[in-house]
């Protein structure tokens, strides 16, 4: 019957991103619960920053659905990439610095792979690409960055709906990727597997 409301099955979100949670709460999807995973996010020897991403995406929903029988594991990972180079997720100025000189006056590729765990095993998965521009900083822009700490704990040293937006000449690609969750490809993957994004 039209208008009718179905209930959705149970969707566990295994991030600690505050920015996840407002993604999809923008696409009205609000997780059953919240499981954060501990994993060891070192890139393996010359592992390509897009296969980090999808290897710690699965890693990360593995470990979840580990602790549940009867709910989808909606899980992410972003990666920052400078040509074939992962960069941190800056936890000290030093790190911070070191990203923000990289990625100053030239073009970085994010990666973000999102992957959903179903009750039976099965994974769904996709791995989304968007290329982004930053303006040569000065020293006095540079500086004044790294003194905010709107760096830490941000892949590649920056969020691009904080301070660092002023940096971005261009985006080729998904805004909500470089958040930290493609919107557009995780509706797809949770409509595909039966949970109604849109009631």
């Amino acid at each position: 019957m039209s208008g009718v409301m179905v209930d959705n099955p149970k969707l566990i979100l295994a991030s600690a991103s505050p920015r996840r949670v407002d993604l999809l709460a923008q696409i009205g999807v609000i997780a059953d619960a919240i499981h954060p995973t501990d994993i060891d996010e070192t890139p393996l020897k010359q592992e390509l920053p897009r296969d980090l991403a999808k290897r710690l995406a699965l890693a990360k929903g593995a470990k979840a659905a580990a602790a549940t029988t009867d709910a989808m594991v909606l899980s992410a990972d972003t990666v920052v990439a400078c040509g074939r180079r992962a960069l941190p997720k800056a936890e000290d100025v030093d790190q911070a610095a070191l990203c923000i000189d990289l990625l100053s006056g030239r073009s970085h590729r994010v990666f973000s792979a999102v992957a959903l765990t179903l009750p039976d095993g099965r994974v769904l998965h996709r791995v989304v690409m968007t290329a982004v521009t930053f303006k040569r900083l000065d020293s006095r822009e540079r500086e004044a960055y790294l003194a905010g700490e709107e760096w830490r704990g941000k892949a590649g040293g920056y969020a691009i709906q904080g301070q660092a937006a002023a940096f971005v000449r261009r985006i080729n690609g998904s805004y909500s990727n470089v958040v930290g969750l493609p919107l557009f490809e995780t509706t797809a993957l949770l409509q595909g597997a039966g949970y109604r994004v849109f009631q």
